[in-house]
């Protein structure tokens, strides 16, 4: 692949351009509350406030996910957007590493221009707030940056220090996730394995081991002996919940942009490769067929392995563009050196990504090309019934809140979040209950819901320990063990406040066990809507049986009618 291209200097500003400025969009708007985000909030929270994890809390991760946030934390404040603010710097520090990669290939500036653009709009722009699931590929585009940097550096000291940089950023992948982290540490060894057997630099596995061996021994060994318990490495109390045919149902029966993209990638080398036998020998054409080829195997067990939310694993899109692209302009001659055949090729990639960007767009569509529908009226004889695809289904959900009609809580640390009305008014009534403000810093509160950022906003002290979980998902972020010390303390009115997330439909996201001992235990004083769509769960704020509780009587009714 040539890398002899005029005016080198003004294509990598305009790469750096799409990935800077794209990545800044988010600074400029507000946001939902985000689904799940409750556990970006207290990790990073945790973490910029000192606390040691598994010595003050435990997690069946590693905490490479969080770092970024708790230094953004230790900056900006622990706010909400901080969040946003921090995921701004990852995605442009993915797509430098994206585009770092290329380089590394000698791709040709206009196929790695467009595809740092596919790797933008199908990875990075959308991405607004931090998300471990995300976080490892970040890591692991890192290094996979300086490990192919490596490959091609001829001064030892420098290319063992490139490969130590690499190690670092696979284990924290691995120490990010570990499903995503170990095909990340796999695919690193075959990259090596391949380019050491075309160079004869033999030491070059061995070495980014030991390197690897070392940093993990420095992260983890402080961390003993709570690590060994919460950090899921297929020990009790952990279990995988997989079964081979999640995989071959998901890869044979769905998948279909990933088997697209294999049976490209072998058209292309069945198609270009004239003589195998001299090609296997050509190392940056062969290291970018396996990498892509590894990214797409990877991307087909991670849609398995971490299945929530169900896009996990797109990062795919842009390595497979980027190879096949790369291939098919040098064998049908396409020219991507001039601005009209890349403005071409940029609306079509815009179009093919346009799923992304005209939600924003649409917004504004809506409002001058407004759509009216008949209303739905079961009695209604005199007017004909309308239906379309805008109101085909009948909504019986009478709790709902449109976004549209979400609002902002006066709170600093929800600052340009908008939330539900009724979630907003419920996190006032919260602060306002007398207890909270008698005991003031001195609270002793159990926040099993999403709304984590009251530890900032009551405040109240988080409680810790060796055996405290990070979050409360029964069979993922704690176990029977955690359980019974949250029931124990729930029947020693342990706790001034407690507030419980009740989401009937979420298998024990937050223990069922623990809101039936609270009913027996606890007084329950006030419910409204947790901030999520779908409305699919209730805020429940208990208070211990037996304490003064001032209460006005017209709270007092409210909770007798909720019980």
């Amino acid at each position: 692949m040539s890398t002899s291209f005029p005016n080198a200097r003004r294509w990598a500003v305009i790469e750096i351009m799409i990935i800077v400025l794209l990545a800044l969009v988010p600074l400029f708007t507000t946001f939902p509350y985000r689904v799940n985000i409750f556990l970006s909030w207290e990790g990073a929270y945790r973490l910029s406030s000192g606390q040691v994890p598994f010595k003050d809390y435990g997690s069946p991760l590693g905490y490479g996910f969080w770092i970024i946030p708790a230094l953004f934390f230790k900056i900006f404040g622990p706010q909400l957007i901080t969040l946003v603010k921090a995921q701004v710097f990852i995605n442009i520090i993915a797509g430098l590493s994206f585009r770092s990669i290329l380089k590394s290939l000698n791709v040709t500036p206009g196929v790695r221009l467009l595809s740092v653009l596919v790797f933008v709009m199908s990875y990075s722009f959308f991405n607004f707030w931090p998300w471990y699931n995300h976080t490892v590929i970040v890591y692991e585009l890192v290094g996979l940056s300086f490990l192919m940097r490596s490959f091609f550096t001829e001064g030892k000291g420098r290319r063992y220090l490139l490969m130590a940089l690499a190690a670092l950023f696979v284990f924290l992948s691995l120490f990010t996730k570990q499903d995503g982290g170990g095909m990340a540490l796999m695919l690193c060894l075959a990259l090596l394995a391949y380019n050491s057997l075309e160079t004869r630099r033999w030491l070059d596995v061995p070495v980014f081991l030991g390197f690897f061996a070392v940093i993990a021994v420095a992260f983890i060994v402080p961390l003993m002996p709570g690590f060994a318990y919460w950090f899921n490495h297929g020990q009790a109390p952990h279990s995988s919940r997989l079964a081979l045919n999640d995989f071959t149902d998901e890869i044979m029966g769905a998948s279909n942009w990933i088997k697209i993209y294999v049976l490209l990638v072998a058209v292309c080398l069945a198609a270009g490769v004239k003589q195998w036998g001299s090609w296997i020998h050509e190392r940056r054409e062969v290291l970018f067929a396996l990498l892509t080829l590894g990214i797409l195997g990877e991307a087909a067990i991670f849609q398995v392995t971490s299945y929530t939310p169900p896009d996990n694993n797109i990062f795919f899109h842009s390595f497979a563009f980027a190879f096949i692209a790369s291939w098919l302009c040098r064998l049908l001659s396409i020219p991507l050196n001039t601005g009209r055949s890349l403005i071409m090729a940029t609306a079509l990639i815009l179009f093919w990504w346009s799923g992304i960007w005209w939600k924003y767009i649409g917004r504004y569509t809506d409002r001058l090309f407004p759509v009216k529908e008949a209303a739905y009226a079961p009695n209604d004889t005199t007017h004909e019934n309308a239906v379309s695809r805008r109101n085909f289904m009948i909504d019986t959900d009478t709790t709902d809140v449109p976004v549209s009609k979400w609002t902002f809580s006066r709170l600093p640390v929800f600052h340009k979040i908008y939330m539900p009305q009724p979630t907003v008014a419920g996190i006032d009534r919260v602060l306002a209950l007398p207890v909270v403000q008698q005991k003031k810093d001195s609270i002793r509160v159990l926040n099993m819901t999403e709304l984590t950022p009251l530890a900032e906003a009551m405040p109240f002290k988080l409680e810790t320990g060796q055996d405290y979980p990070l979050w409360y998902h029964l069979g993922v972020g704690m176990f029977n063990r955690q359980l019974a010390a949250f029931k124990g303390k729930i029947r020693d009115h342990h706790y001034d406040i407690v507030l419980y997330e009740y989401a009937p439909t979420l298998n024990n996201f937050f223990p069922f066990a623990v809101r039936e001992e609270l009913q027996q235990h606890y007084q329950l004083v006030d419910s409204f809507l947790a901030p999520r769509r779908p409305t699919n769960a209730m805020i429940e704020v208990y208070v211990a049986e037996g304490a003064q509780r001032p209460y006005t009587d017209a709270l007092l009714q409210k909770a007798d009618t909720l019980k």
